[in-house]
Formats: structure tokens, sequence, C-alpha cells
């Protein structure tokens, strides 16, 4: 049975910052918001909340990473809570990740003597210049295998971990799939099978990278896995989970993992939230660049930034097979585009981050 009071704003589990109230004196003072029977008197965190008809509305002041906003009826005979979080380092930072990679890295374990740095590989070269020319930070999400199965991560040799790991400042390697095919792999996936293809692919970046390479943060391949699925990848580290939480789809899964459709679109609106029960962040995408005209990049990312909930993080993705040309994905134009939105950042002050140290590690500091 619904309970006689229900607060409806902020929703369990939403991620706070400064756009969403006053910072101020160490706290962040927000307006709660709800349902209650008319005429009864309604009390957020002890204060007397205003009334209006069956509308209810109240002033709270965050002090802690993680809060609870409780809303009773004076005679105690009902009450709602949402616990909230407020990320007190909100700023303007975006990071830049990289999905379905694993052709630059059989490019250069099948030619080493090409090789001898990393960076002779062309794909890497452009995202190192991203770096030195804006400070871009990159976060590159890995198949273990290629579709035809010639080459898989375990063939990848250990020669370049010392580069790897003195380049961990701004580069970062993390599990997407166990392969590009089928399309949507991870739909119905158990926690065994997510459990064994992050390891996979996990055990050999340590191998050839080190641990110092990867990250708490990850983007699974079509942003889709059932609970019990995501619930492996938590308990293997995982704090933070990508996706696009496109509210169209036919069903409740594509792009938004196990979660429903109308708290997809809620955190599409935002920038992040987090599953409470599951202990799991997830982030929104701002912009899928392959998906752009180049033209469309400026104006497309003006618009996001005119949400003050998008504001803060701005979370930019491309994938590797549009920058392949022996592929029919292959755009010409793909390295304008990327150059584009970077440019588009750092204009506007944007600072590079990863969200294990932007995000994620601000929201556990006092776990």
């Amino acid at each position: 049975m619904a309970s006689a009071v229900k607060i409806t704003s902020p929703l369990q589990g939403d991620i706070l910052n400064r756009h969403d109230g006053i910072e101020e004196g160490g706290r962040l003072l927000i307006g709660v918001f709800g349902e209650a029977p008319e005429a009864a008197q309604v009390r957020v965190n002890g204060e007397v909340a205003e009334r209006e008809g069956k509308l209810f509305r109240a002033k709270a002041a965050l002090t802690e990473t993680q809060t609870a906003l409780v809303a009773e009826l004076a005679d105690g005979s009902a009450r709602d809570t949402a616990t909230v979080l407020w990320d007190q380092g909100s700023r303007k930072r975006y990071r830049f990740s990289l999905d379905d990679n694993i052709l630059f890295l059989r490019d250069i374990a099948q030619d080493p003597a090409a090789h001898p740095s990393l960076f002779d590989h062309w794909y890497l070269a452009f995202w190192r210049r991203m770096h030195q020319e804006y400070g871009t930070k990159v976060h590159i999400n890995l198949y273990y295998q290629d579709v035809e199965h010639t080459f898989n991560l375990s063939q990848f040799p250990e020669r370049y971990k010392d580069e790897w790991q003195a380049n961990a400042d701004w580069l970062r390697l993390s599990f997407h799939a166990l392969q590009d095919k089928p399309d949507r792999i991870y739909k119905d996936a158990t926690y065994q099978q997510m459990a064994r293809d992050f390891e996979l692919v996990m055990e050999e970046i340590y191998r050839f990278a080190g641990r110092e390479v990867t990250s708490a943060f990850t983007t699974v391949h079509w942003a889709e896995a059932p609970r019990e699925a995501c619930r492996a990848l938590r308990e293997r580290g995982i704090e933070g989970l990508l996706g696009l939480f496109v509210t169209s789809a036919p069903d409740a899964s594509f792009t938004r993992y196990y979660l429903p459709k109308e708290l997809g679109g809620h955190i599409a609106e935002r920038e992040a939230w987090k599953d409470l029960e599951e202990d799991m962040v997830f982030i929104s995408c701002d912009a899928v660049v392959n998906g752009l005209a180049l033209a469309e990049i400026v104006p497309y990312l003006d618009e996001v930034e005119l949400n003050l909930h998008r504001l803060d993080m701005m979370e930019l993705l491309i994938h590797e097979q549009y920058f392949r040309q022996e592929l029919f994905y292959h755009q010409p134009d793909v390295f304008e585009k990327v150059e584009a939105a970077i440019e588009w950042v750092a204009e506007r002050g944007y600072e590079p981050t990863f969200w294990q140290e932007g995000l994620l590690e601000g929201l556990r500091s006092e776990d």
C-alpha cells in the first residue's frame, strides 16, 4: 500500500550538486517536494513543511556526502525517506571514453617491429596528441577478442607495460565485453557470464599493463545487463557504469542496464544517480560523437550545456570502428569530430578527469 506521504523530488539515489541548491557554509541547501493529505502537517527532517493542496515543500541542509531526507506526518502515521548524495567537489569536468576497442591492440601485437612504442600506432598517437594539446584524459574499454577470433588479449605482449604505467595519469583501460557480436551480448547475461568475461579481460590488462591503468568505472557493451550481472561487476571492484538511458527504445534494458524506463529518463536529464541497494553509480553519456555530423557537434553540446543538471559532468564517447578505414563504419572526418568536441570543452573551461577520481572517490569519502 502506498504511503500517505511521498517525497517526489529529489529521488532516492539522486546525486546533487551546486546547481540543485545553494552551497554556503559547508552545506548545500535544497528544496524537498512531495505529496501528502491536504491540511495534514508534514515535517521534513524535523522542519515543518509549507502546504499547498496535496503538495508540500520544505528546505533541507546537506552537510554530509549522504543524507536521508525524511518526510513524515506530524501525527506519526506515515513517513517516506529519500536518501541523496552531495557531490561536494562539483565543477565543470569531462572525460572522453572509447568503446569497442581491440583492433589497435591487434595491430601492435602482430607487428611489434613497427611499434617500438605504443604511440607509434596512429590511434594512440592521436589520443596522446589530444592529451598533450588539451589535457584530455582517455578511458579505453576493451573487448577480449576480435570477431574473427584471430586475436585476443592474451596475445598482447608485456613489453609495453612500463609505457602503459607511465601514461596512467591520462590513459586508462577497462572491460567492455568478450567480443563485438552478437549484438546486445549481455541483455540476458547471468552473474557467472559477466564475471567470467570481466575476469578474462581484466586479468590480461593486469598482465600487460598493470593495475595502475585500470579504473573502478566502465561501460558494458550496449550499456545493458541484468541486475545480477551488474552485481558481478560491483563485487569485482566496479563502482560506476556509463549508460545512454534511451527512453524511446522498445524494451526496458536498452542502454540503461536493469533500470526502468522512468528512472532512465530521469538519469538522462541529470548527470549521475546511485543505486544505493547495489552500491553502483550510473552516469549519463552526453554525446556519442560518432553519431553526430561534424557541423552538429558544437550546437549539440551548446544545447546540452543549457541544462544546469548536465552542466558539470560532460561525458564524451566514441567507438574504435569509426576510425578504421577497412571497415564500412569508417568516418573520414572522425578525427575532426573528436577534436571539435574537445575544443568545445576546453574553451568552456571543463577540467579533464576520470570519473573514478572526479566523482566516485568523493562520493565514498565518508564510507
